[in-house]
C-alpha cells in the first residue's frame, strides 16, 4: 500500500507528507499505522479531481521556497524540512525530509532547510 501510494504522489504533492511518515513505520508496522494509510487511501477516493495542472502559457520565473520546523518529530526531536520550486505558477520539483542531525534552534533549522533548497 505504501508503494502505491508513493507512486501517486508524483503527481499529487497534497499527501507526500503523510504517506513518507507512514513510509517511516514500514518496518515495524501496528494497527494505527495501517488506519492512517487507509485514511489516505479514502481522502484519495473522495478527491479525485486534485492534483498537478501545467498550463501551456505561462511565465519561466523561477522561484523556490524552503520551510523547516524545530523538533517537530517527537520520537527522535529531529527536524523536518521542505522546499518546493516554482517555474511560473507551475511546480516542478519538491521533497520533505526529516533532517540528519538534531538543531539547537529555529535560526539552525531554517539555516539547513535553506542550504538544502
Amino acid at each position: 500500500m505504501i508503494g502505491s501510494l508513493l507512486y501517486l504522489t508524483a503527481s499529487m504533492p497534497d499527501i507526500l507528507f503523510s504517506v513518507c511518515l507512514c513510509a517511516r513505520f514500514q518496518a515495524c508496522p501496528k494497527e494505527s499505522h495501517l488506519h492512517a494509510v487507509k485514511r489516505i487511501f479514502k481522502y484519495l477516493a473522495y478527491t479525485p479531481s486534485l492534483g498537478l495542472w501545467y498550463p501551456r502559457k505561462s511565465s519561466f520565473d523561477l522561484h523556490t521556497y524552503s520551510d523547516a520546523d524545530f523538533g517537530g518529530y517527537k520520537v527522535d526531536r529531529k527536524s523536518t524540512s521542505g522546499t518546493c520550486q516554482f517555474l511560473g505558477n507551475m511546480l516542478i520539483s519538491w521533497f520533505s525530509k526529516k533532517q540528519n542531525s538534531v538543531a539547537l534552534s529555529t535560526t539552525e533549522v531554517e539555516y539547513i532547510a535553506a542550504g538544502s533548497c
